[in-house]
């Protein structure tokens, strides 16, 4: 089935299940008003959402109204947990290439993981909103799950079966901000800004054999400026699934229901680092960086730039019929004025 969130009814917004074609939504108040709760409560709620999804797609639902992704926010519009990895060790390799260092052994056995800001993500159709140009905006288009609770110390197997929603992210990064964020020791915070997530969110089975091994095996589209940008698939080169990322947080510490865990930047391997480029018939990136880096590895220093003002961005996926599965992340970036009372570097 498929789920999403209207932004009306408080901040949490209003649950909606989702016709398989996107056209089609209907509120089901009666089962549970905000996705969250519907999460909190999965196996009493999960039967009867899969009831009225049925019932959509089958033309049946007397309730139904038209789906708007424009009148929706991310399927989450907050959550307890964001924890983003980095299952696409293609992305690790080339950062670390372009500056002249080796990846570590222990990159392919112990995933990298970041935990991210939660407390507010932004609508799929909503503005990239920045100050500044200067601090290097770019996209990250990722996969993302969305987990039910589990116990420290859950493994894979346990992890795999707690995965109960999959989406689509974008995971905007301040690119020029985070040499010096690294440098402190500490990790990411200024440099991850609130991240997007597409319209509608999808329980695994409705993926059919496109999840595989706890992965998404379609490619993902990326746009920008209304030009291809990327299109790797998803569940190519994914060194970690996300059962493995899953367990790799609950080894020291339990989830709640409700907590999303991120893949990091889809990225391909290429027989050629020329032959990578859309134009050139390679499956292109899923972010500015690593197109970057391949140019600082090519020609000594980059060519594109980050995003600027007016760019616009767009992140989706389809399924092998060409039905697009979650709806698009599809955004513009604006510029923002500081408050006046603003003080800032």
């Amino acid at each position: 089935m498929k789920l999403a969130t209207l932004q009306q009814g408080g901040r949490n917004g209003t649950l909606v299940v989702v016709s398989r074609d996107l056209t089609r939504c209907q509120p089901v108040p009666a089962i549970a008003r905000t996705l969250q709760a519907a999460l909190d409560d999965w196996e009493r709620c999960a039967p009867r959402l899969q009831q009225v999804s049925d019932a959509l797609n089958a033309g049946q639902a007397p309730g139904a109204q038209p789906f708007d992704p424009a009148q929706c926010h991310s399927p989450l519009p907050r959550a307890y947990q964001w924890a983003d990895g980095s299952a696409y060790l293609n992305h690790v390799e080339l950062v670390r290439k372009a500056r002249g260092s080796e990846m570590p052994a222990s990159f392919w056995t112990d995933p990298l993981m970041y935990q991210g800001g939660s407390d507010s993500f932004v609508p799929p159709l909503a503005p990239i909103d920045a100050l500044t140009e200067d601090w290097g905006i770019d996209f990250e288009a990722e996969v993302a799950v969305v987990t039910g609770d589990l116990p420290l110390g859950a493994g894979v197997a346990q992890c795999a079966q707690a995965i109960r929603l999959v989406m689509l992210v974008n995971d905007v990064s301040l690119r020029h901000l985070i040499p010096a964020e690294l440098a402190k020791g500490f990790g990411f915070f200024q440099s991850k800004p609130a991240s997007s997530f597409a319209p509608v969110a999808v329980t695994p089975d409705e993926l059919g054999d496109a999840w595989q091994g706890s992965k998404l095996h379609r490619p993902l589209n990326v746009q920008l400026n209304g030009q291809p940008f990327g299109c790797p698939d998803a569940g190519q080169d994914m060194a970690f699934s996300f059962a493995q990322l899953v367990a790799h947080v609950t080894k020291t510490r339990a989830m709640v229901a409700g907590s999303i865990v991120g893949s990091g930047t889809v990225s391909n391997k290429h027989g050629s680092l020329h032959g990578s480029r859309i134009a050139h018939g390679g499956v292109g990136y899923a972010c500015l960086a690593e197109l970057r880096m391949v140019e600082t590895i090519e020609g000594g220093a980059p060519v594109t730039p980050f995003l600027r003002f007016g760019d616009r961005v767009r992140i989706e996926m389809f399924d092998a019929a060409g039905q697009s599965i979650f709806g698009a992340i599809d955004q513009t970036v604006r510029r923002v004025a500081a408050p006046a009372f603003a003080h800032w570097p």
